[in-house]
């Protein structure tokens, strides 16, 4: 049973480029404030208009492609996490709200620790703890693609030309184990609910609905 740690719920997409995080969260933010939730929709990076949105800039910006060393990566995505809940995040559960969040620290571990090697397993879980000083999710959802699906997904769509969709289909196959890694060794199984981010978007729905409606039920 999954209850809530503060005033409302913290719910995160997780999922490598193509497995659908940006449309599930928007689909699920209508579903639940159709239902009369107070619902926050909100993404890492780039969680808020001033400091997170220049960080986002920064690590997304294409133009930077091979020039942002790696350990420098690391540091300013674990910065935008500690400026997005302490700006966004917190004020809104302390609120009440349901926050939708498209990426959280699922997503550090498995494009930094493990596809960049960017840092150690030790040195993650020391700079990690620091960023997010505790807050887990109550739910965790995550959407898992075949890496050349994703890739095929994103081709061709400018909005999608960001520099994590101009790696390797190597590179994203070591993100898809990075998160196997972290939501199946180091998170709590009752709160991750896996979805087959293969089908379509109607099917990964209706899936996620219902693992939501079991959330919602035992709270």
């Amino acid at each position: 049973m999954i209850k809530k740690i503060i005033g409302g719920m913290f719910i995160v997409f997780e999922g490598g480029e193509g497995s659908g995080k940006t449309t599930q969260a928007k689909m699920l933010g209508e579903w639940l404030t159709a239902r009369e939730h107070d619902v926050l929709l909100t993404k890492q990076p780039g969680g808020d208009e001033s400091v997170c949105k220049q960080i986002r800039s920064l690590v997304l910006d294409p133009q930077y492609f091979g020039k942002i060393f790696p350990r420098t990566e690391f540091l300013l995505f674990m910065a935008d996490k500690a400026q997005h809940l302490d700006s966004v995040v917190r004020p809104a559960l302390a609120e009440g709200k349901i926050v939708i969040s498209d990426r959280y620290i699922a997503s550090t571990f498995a494009y930094q620790a493990v596809a960049r090697t960017s840092c150690t397993r030790e040195e993650f879980d020391y700079v990690s703890r620091y960023a997010v000083q505790g807050l887990q999710p109550h739910l965790t959802i995550w959407l898992d693609v075949d890496p050349a699906l994703g890739m095929q997904r994103n081709r061709g769509v400018p909005s999608q030309q960001l520099r994590f969709e101009k790696e390797t289909l190597e590179f994203h196959q070591r993100v898809r184990e990075g998160y196997e890694e972290y939501l199946t060794k180091h998170t709590d199984p009752t709160r991750v609910l896996r979805v087959d981010a293969n089908q379509s978007v109607e099917q990964n729905h209706t899936a996620i609905v219902a693992g939501i409606k079991h959330l919602l039920s035992s709270t």
